[in-house]
């Protein structure tokens, strides 16, 4: 596999953040209890997949529904007639990118398949809901829990990547400033990755 490079730093590491912040001496059960914590603190995610027609990337906000499989298969709400799910079907390969106010953030790879059984929609139906799917006057397009239309994007988690800190704004100052003078990476993030392994791990237990 070829790999880019524009600098031969010799003996030494030409990535000294990730060596400084990278976390992976932990548990899986941490690093994906983490994650959980985090992606549910943010809410929404944008949710990346392919245009089936140009080949381009497009991404999209999306509100996290609820979590199922011990976390590693997240669900979105949908409606069914939406461009969206014309991509997922012609690529179900999605990234989903979780940023909060402080720049920590998650980055998770997955399998996206559209749900239609309205038990499942029943289950975490939200009357905010029908602001979005609008009431069409028909008596069936109502954005009620009923609605043909609303359906849920079942994302399996393959891989996930995120960045947290435990750090106060004062002490993530300091690392910074501390690195800037003297060129030492700043240590300020617990960055953290999940692999495909571990994760399916992770969902034949739960």
């Amino acid at each position: 596999m070829s790999t880019y490079s524009n600098a031969n730093t010799g003996s030494k590491p030409a990535d000294p953040y990730k060596i400084a912040n990278k976390d992976d001496a932990i548990s899986v059960s941490e690093k994906i209890e983490t994650l959980n914590k985090f992606v549910s603190s943010c809410k929404y995610g944008m949710m990346t997949t392919r245009d089936f027609i140009t080949g381009k990337l497009v991404s999209r906000c999306m509100a996290l529904a609820a979590k199922e499989n011990g976390g590693v298969d997240q669900l979105f709400f949908t409606n069914t007639e939406s461009k969206k799910t014309n991509e997922l079907e012609s690529d179900p390969h999605v990234n989903i990118a979780f940023l909060d106010s402080s720049g920590q953030w998650a980055s998770v790879s997955g399998i996206a398949s559209i749900e239609t059984d309205h038990s499942l929609v029943k289950k975490y139906y939200s009357p905010a809901l029908k602001a979005w799917m609008g009431d069409l006057g028909d008596g069936v397009h109502d954005g009620l829990e009923n609605d043909p239309r609303i359906g849920i994007i079942r994302v399996k988690i393959s891989t996930a990547t995120y960045s947290v800190s435990d750090l106060t704004f004062l002490g993530f100052a300091t690392e910074v400033a501390k690195g800037s003078v003297t060129g030492q990476p700043a240590s300020v993030n617990k960055l953290r990755e999940i692999g495909e392994i571990e994760i399916q791990s992770w969902r034949a237990s739960h």
